[in-house]
């Protein structure tokens, strides 16, 4: 059975990091490309970065690149966003998804689709 767990959200002020993790179990990360994704209230999905599955390629939403770094253990079966400067705009719950395929990586925008997703871990930014 495929399952994902995030973990690592959490209250931190603004100029801070965090480092959210994603253990799945089920499948290997060497064989699904991975994934983040965020949703603030009253907003819809917004997609933040993929890591591929064999090469570790990672493509990232443009405007979030600067500050958000996706990246995986395979001996751990483990990926993670680290997440720097953080803001208060970056208050959401953010997901990790696998199963990455359709990536649309362009300037102004930046979709994937997924076929798992985790429960999710709140991120919330204090100004």
């Amino acid at each position: 059975e495929v399952q994902l767990v995030d973990s690592g959200g959490g209250l931190v002020q603004a100029g801070g990091s965090l480092r959210l993790t994603c253990a799945a179990t089920g499948f290997s990360l060497d064989n699904y490309g991975v994934g983040w994704v965020r949703q603030a209230p009253g907003k819809g999905t917004e997609y933040i970065a993929v890591i591929s599955s064999v090469l570790g390629t990672t493509s990232y939403a443009e405007s979030l690149k600067d500050r958000f770094t996706i990246s995986k253990d395979s001996a751990k079966n483990t990926a993670y966003l680290q997440i720097t400067n953080l803001k208060p705009e970056d208050t959401a719950v953010y997901y990790c998804v696998a199963q990455v395929r359709s990536i649309i990586a362009g300037s102004s925008e930046f979709y994937f689709q997924y076929g798992y997703k985790a429960p999710g871990t709140q991120v919330t930014v204090s100004s």
